[in-house]
């Protein structure tokens, strides 16, 4: 009988802490999925910031946005959030087929792979042509 009661107690706090971790929004597979998600996602990250052109990754994970100043914003999910970095000069960036590594200049912040589909080419072309300083 201690043992059947001890199980219930034990089944109870896991039910208890798993309603806990969905009304604080732990966990889950947040991903970007429409360009209105984006641009949100973009304003968070940098205040004002409004793209005009926008690549998501395919998965969701990520996307590259440029505003009408030319300004490129890079995002990526980081745990159940997303993170934004302005690349203001040239990164490191390979072309893989439909998929494009960014490494960042803010190494925290560690290298991004998007699968832009037929996009990456356009967009690795528009990071070849940012300055090098």
């Amino acid at each position: 009988m201690e043992q059947l009661l001890q199980l219930g107690g034990s089944l109870l706090a896991i039910l208890a802490l798993g309603w806990l971790a969905s009304k604080l929004q732990l966990g889950g597979d947040r991903r970007i999925r429409s360009e209105a998600e984006a641009r949100e996602l973009a304003d968070e990250a940098v205040s004002g910031f409004d793209p005009i052109d926008i690549a998501l990754d395919r998965a969701g994970y990520g996307a590259l946005m440029r505003d009408e100043q030319g300004r490129i914003l890079m995002l990526r999910r980081h745990g159940t959030h997303f993170a934004g970095r302005l690349i203001e000069k040239r990164p490191q960036a390979r072309l893989d087929q439909n998929l494009l590594i960014i490494e960042a200049e803010d190494r925290p912040f560690g290298a991004v792979t998007l699968d832009l589909g037929k996009n990456a080419q356009i967009w690795a072309a528009s990071l070849r042509r940012l300055e090098t300083r």
